[in-house]
């Protein structure tokens, strides 16, 4: 009996040889057409929807920890954000990062943008950094859109 050794064996192949071909040149052709448009110039977002509010914001770390918003306009105390709120600081953080990088102070307000198509969007004027916020769920989003209400009396808010 005459039985092949593992020398002799022929590889099995998992995919034919044409099917490879075909999957490789799909690849190829989306890699070129994604260089292309990355690389012409063309805006591929949706253009924003209008503002229906929009409110100036400074941020301020408190000696406690908690985070404070305040009204750039007015110079009111919106809000007092306690606890972790591991959201808005990682947010914060980014963008204020991007202006020590930039040697930016803090003068200049943040813009925080309500879009009548319900759409959040935080803007650093001083960078062109921008934020979508409902990117981040609603929750996160949420966090925010509490900074568009007029208080009576500066909110305390814990997570």
């Amino acid at each position: 009996m005459n039985t092949p050794t593992h020398s002799q064996a022929q590889p099995r192949q998992i995919l034919p040889q044409h099917i490879a071909v075909v999957l490789g040149l799909v690849l190829l052709i989306t890699l070129a057409l994604v260089a292309v448009v990355r690389y012409s110039g063309v805006d591929i977002r949706y253009a924003d929807a209008p503002s229906q509010q929009v409110r100036l914001l400074r941020f301020a770390d408190m000696d406690n920890g908690d985070i404070g918003v305040v009204n750039a306009q007015d110079g009111s105390e919106l809000a007092r954000f306690s606890g972790e709120q591991g959201f808005m600081r990682g947010a914060l953080r980014a963008l204020a990062r991007e202006r020590k990088r930039r040697d930016i102070g803090p003068m200049v307000p943040f813009e925080l943008h309500a879009r009548t198509d319900g759409r959040l969007t935080l803007i650093d004027p001083a960078t062109q950094v921008r934020l979508d916020l409902e990117s981040f769920g609603p929750t996160n989003a949420g966090l925010f859109a509490q900074l568009l209400q007029d208080p009576q009396t500066p909110k305390t808010i814990t997570r």
